[in-house]
């Protein structure tokens, strides 16, 4: 101090006031983040000599900081990505624990383990300076700078840093709470949009219809599922009303008031399924023009459900075990972690546990997966709700098509129940939105012949074994009023003996209806 006469000590008051004001004409300026930070690099290089500029976030529930390094002009190699790094290990790190501003020379820096310590050495940085940023008594990160030259921050130094660091400090607390606003808004807007298509979707009925044994035990479990927050596997034929249970799940646990989130993982190509699943940020790969909040992100506090999870690649299944034993994942290009509370229903028509044996699915995921399994029935083992069925149907799309429907012949009742329905419900609801449009009077007109025709050669034939033993046992039952044995028997029929027939029926679970 003595050494510098007054006018130099003058000018450099005055350049001080002017970084000062400089800075805080940054923050007025910026409210984003990222073009926050670049600013207020270079007004400090103006005045303090340095050669290594950054900011370190401070995240208080991970216990790091995210060290986002703005001016590392050597060739040596430069640091413009960001670095996440614990507390304890960096130099920022001591600054962030003492609250006040830290100094550090090559021999210091020799002792941490952090990444930006080795970094920093590799460049041949001698000094560096942490100064904390504390708004509202809060520690929100460090400002940090370094030099190539020994001894290079004074007491002059830090005191202006510290100025520098609380206006820094009020403009990162504003950043932040925008970028919160701004992101919660896109969120918001997100899901108003999911919701209004959902809304507008057609879905194949309001309510489960159909008083059959098997219907009644699927419901059964799903109020006994319902009020936890257990994983839920649904498993069955394709038309068989899988999501409807989902939702039905979802409607009466307690995340009925959030989001209901579903994605049909086999209509996702496999390249695009992470960003639907997770998102992406802008620019994180061709065509990433905004970014995307992606699907367990917008199911936050709710319920996603993941239809056809079979379909999964297993370089997907690994990243959905991880979301399930971690409860956190990054969007696509992006290093900072979304924690995430949802609930999640899978559904297949795959056997998973099969998919398992032939190494196309992992076993950890599934047994995540087979927390609470249930089964969808076929509609050909519920024939008894088919009336039921019909007649919601006929009332639905006569309201859709203004039609006045009043009467079912008994013999297309018949013909409906005698089919076996591949297709399951939805099959069975396309028949009857089909019949709907031809009817003219008042009476229902069902092309019989068409389904007779059906009857006798099934439109899908390749079954797996097991399913079509079922089916063709059940079949067999139905057509012998469930007589097993004696010459007009099932077994008769089916070319087996008695006990044979009884031994499969156990094995497939196959009983008869009270």
């Amino acid at each position: 101090m003595n050494n510098v006469s007054r006018p130099e000590q003058l000018l450099r008051d005055r350049d001080r006031l002017q970084l000062l004001l400089d800075v805080n004409n940054v923050i007025l300026a910026n409210l984003e983040l990222p073009q926050l930070l670049t600013a207020i690099a270079s007004c400090t290089g103006r005045i303090i000599h340095q050669e290594y500029t950054s900011l370190a976030l401070y995240d208080r529930d991970q216990t790091t900081l995210r060290m986002h390094a703005l001016d590392f002009p050597t060739s040596k190699g430069p640091l413009r990505e960001v670095l996440t790094e614990p507390v304890e290990t960096g130099p920022a790190g001591r600054a962030v624990r003492s609250r006040r501003p830290e100094l550090f020379d090559a021999d210091d820096l020799k002792q941490f383990r952090a990444e930006i310590a080795r970094r920093l050495l590799a460049e041949g940085m001698q000094s560096v300076c942490c100064v904390p940023l504390m708004s509202r008594n809060r520690i929100l990160g460090t400002l940090n700078v370094a030099s190539l030259r020994r001894t290079a921050f004074g007491q002059n130094d830090v005191e202006l840093l510290q100025q520098i660091a609380t206006q820094i400090a009020i403009a990162v607390d504003n950043a932040l709470a925008y970028q919160r606003i701004a992101e919660l808004n896109e969120k918001l807007s997100k899901e108003k949009l999911y919701l209004e298509d959902e809304i507008k979707a057609d879905h194949n009925f309001g309510e489960m219809i159909g008083t059959s044994p098997s219907l009644l035990a699927t419901l059964r479990q799903i109020e006994v599922v319902a009020p936890t927050d257990s994983t839920v596997l649904i498993q069955g034929e394709t038309g068989t009303g899988k999501e409807l249970i989902a939702r039905a799940i979802h409607d009466r646990s307690r995340r009925r008031t959030a989001t209901f989130v579903k994605l049909n993982c086999a209509a996702i190509p496999t390249g695009l399924l992470e960003s639907e699943l997770f998102g992406h940020e802008k620019g994180a790969f061709t065509g990433a023009i905004t970014t995307k909040i992606g699907r367990f992100e917008l199911a936050h506090g709710g319920t996603i459900f993941l239809d056809e999870i079979g379909d999964l690649s297993l370089e997907s299944q690994s990243k959905l075990l991880r979301v399930l034993q971690e409860r956190e994942f990054e969007r696509l290009g992006s290093t900072r972690t979304i924690r995430t509370d949802i609930r999640l229903i899978a559904a297949t028509n795959r056997s998973l546990a099969q998919q398992v044996e032939a190494k196309e699915f992992r076993s950890d995921l599934y047994y995540r997966l087979n927390v609470f399994p249930i089964s969808t029935p076929p509609l050909r083992d519920r024939t008894e709700d088919i009336p039921l069925l019909v007649r919601h149907f006929v009332a639905k799309f006569s309201r859709t098509l203004h039609k006045q429907i009043e009467d079912i012949p008994a013999e297309a009742q018949r013909a409906l129940s005698r089919y076996h329905w591949p297709g399951n419900i939805r099959e069975l609801e396309n028949v009857i939105e089909r019949a709907v449009i031809l009817t003219q009077g008042k009476t229902l007109q069902i092309p019989i012949d068409e389904l007779q025709r059906a009857a006798k050669v099934p439109s899908d034939p390749i079954l797996p074994l097991e399913d079509a033993e079922r089916a063709l046992i059940s079949h067999a039952l139905q057509q012998t009023n469930w007589i097993v044995g004696g010459p007009d028997g099932a077994a008769t029929k089916l070319g087996m003996k008695r006990t044979t027939l009884q031994g499969k029926m156990r094995k497939l679970n196959i009983s008869r209806p009270p």
